[in-house]
């Protein structure tokens, strides 16, 4: 049951779509690393920007309508631009705050099987060097995402690539969450070796399918620790993921959609599960619900402020989008209200 929530929701986008419905259920979350008031949000039917903090949404269109969005990525050097992983359709890239968007999908596919594009990330050293999580697979470009190449060498017992974490104080050290446990490299994807050992036994039968990683967390702080949230509770390790151990006290077999980590305070951490938002100031070993104002249960997405950690939002499995402006204490809803088309 690998993100079996957004997997299942393509029955659904069709009618939607044909419809021309606003889809309640919000699949990617985007923030502005400098201007808080710019908001991006993939749903199931469209991808949509607010300018002023959620109050007022635009709807894209153009190159963008015709294909279905999981994920969206913003450069955090270049805030303008903004990059959309869909489903079956490769990445489009627009270079100007989501006005005009523009394919960039030469390459990201195995053999005559499409990609979809799980997450997009950026590498620190610089904005032309772009990685995707597939599930065919991780793509590496060089040119700001206008060319990929397959970077799977060493990762033989997997091709479902969930998730991308990299080490902020060594960027040539990356983490992939894929549904086979967690995989490591040291050289900006030359090659890439497991890392899983506490986590997946090295015996597992069917280990390409062993245990689905959602989500990675670098602490920036100490980036020999990093935290993944599975489908089956919470790991931490203290060693660059040598070792997992599993923690998170009552929760330890929640199904963990997503995982952020306060850069000012690395005890903190949030985690969206399948039924509510959780809170931990310990490290994960204790967590708290934070579900005050947030009528929708199941969690989909989560995202942290880049710019003030106490702020929040969340998208749901249709209950829309919700934000938290004093670290999760309270919810309130934002409704997809329309501003003008683009």
């Amino acid at each position: 049951m690998f993100r079996a929530h957004w997997i299942f929701a393509v029955s659904l986008m069709v009618g939607m779509t044909a419809c021309g419905q606003r889809s309640d259920t919000i699949v990617s979350i985007a923030l502005h690393p400098t201007k808080p008031n710019i908001v991006y949000v993939a749903t199931d039917e469209a991808v949509y920007k607010s300018s002023d903090t959620g109050a007022t949404w635009t709807r894209f269109a153009g190159e963008l309508a015709r294909t279905r969005v999981i994920c969206l990525a913003i450069d955090p050097q270049l805030s303008a631009t903004v990059f959309a992983g869909t489903m079956g359709d490769g990445t489009y890239k627009s270079p100007d705050g989501g006005r005009t968007w523009h394919p960039y999908n030469s390459g990201i596919q195995k053999g005559t099987i499409s990609a979809i594009v799980n997450q997009i990330v950026f590498n620190p050293l610089g904005p032309e060097m772009v990685y995707a999580a597939t599930t065919v697979g991780v793509f590496r470009s060089l040119d700001g995402g206008r060319h990929w190449t397959e970077r799977m060498q060493g990762m033989t017992e997997v091709s479902f690539v969930v998730t991308l974490a990299i080490d902020p104080q060594r960027p040539n050290v990356l983490y992939a969450g894929t549904t086979g446990g967690v995989y490591r490299t040291i050289n900006a994807t030359e090659s890439w070796e497991k890392s899983s050992t506490g986590m997946v036994a090295s015996d597992a039968k069917m280990a390409s399918m062993a245990l689905g990683v959602n989500g990675i967390v670098v602490d920036p702080t100490n980036s020999d620790v990093v935290y993944a949230g599975t489908t089956d509770g919470l790991y931490k390790s203290t060693d660059q993921a040598e070792h997992w151990t599993k923690i998170g006290g009552s929760i330890q077999h929640a199904y963990i959609s997503a995982i952020q980590l306060d850069p000012t305070n690395p005890s903190v951490l949030y985690m969206a599960t399948s039924d509510r938002v959780q809170k931990s100031e310990d490290g994960g070993e204790t967590w708290q619900p934070k579900f005050n104002g947030l009528e929708a249960a199941s969690i989909r997405s989560l995202q942290m402020s880049p710019m003030d950690p106490r702020i929040l939002y969340v998208g749901t499995n249709g209950g829309g989008l919700y934000r938290s402006t004093n670290a999760g204490e309270s919810w309130i809803r934002l409704p997809l209200v329309p501003a003008s088309s683009e």
